[in-house]
């Protein structure tokens, strides 16, 4: 089979899995720095109600995404051509992250006032 067809059929993920399952890793690490510096932020010049507000907010965040990356990395290195991931979890893990950001830009607005 030389059409397309006969190459899907004969797909090999080479180490596209892996690389994905990396991908997850280093966002899953950019998230927790981001967590990290929105805590040492809220807590950097006093700690306020809205601080300590956004500051939680910001960890259930990352709490959610962490969730969402380790189930999707551990589906990644169970199997050589892992299912694609359902739209619920890749939503969750986008709404994880915005939320995220605008946590961050919260706090960093307030540190300025």
């Amino acid at each position: 089979m030389s059409g397309p067809a006969g190459a899907r059929a004969a797909r090999d993920p080479g180490l596209q899995p892996e690389r994905t399952r990396l991908a997850w890793r280093r966002t899953t690490l950019a998230c927790t720095v981001a967590s990290v510096l929105a805590v040492r932020m809220a807590l950097h010049g006093g700690v306020s109600a809205a601080g300590v507000v956004l500051c939680a907010l910001c960890c259930a965040c990352w709490l959610g995404f962490l969730l969402v990356a380790h189930r999707r990395i551990h589906a990644l290195a169970a199997t050589a051509a892992p299912a694609a991931p359902s739209p619920r979890r890749l939503a969750a893990a986008v709404l994880c992250t915005g939320a995220l950001a605008v946590c961050g830009t919260a706090l960093v607005l307030l540190d300025r006032t």
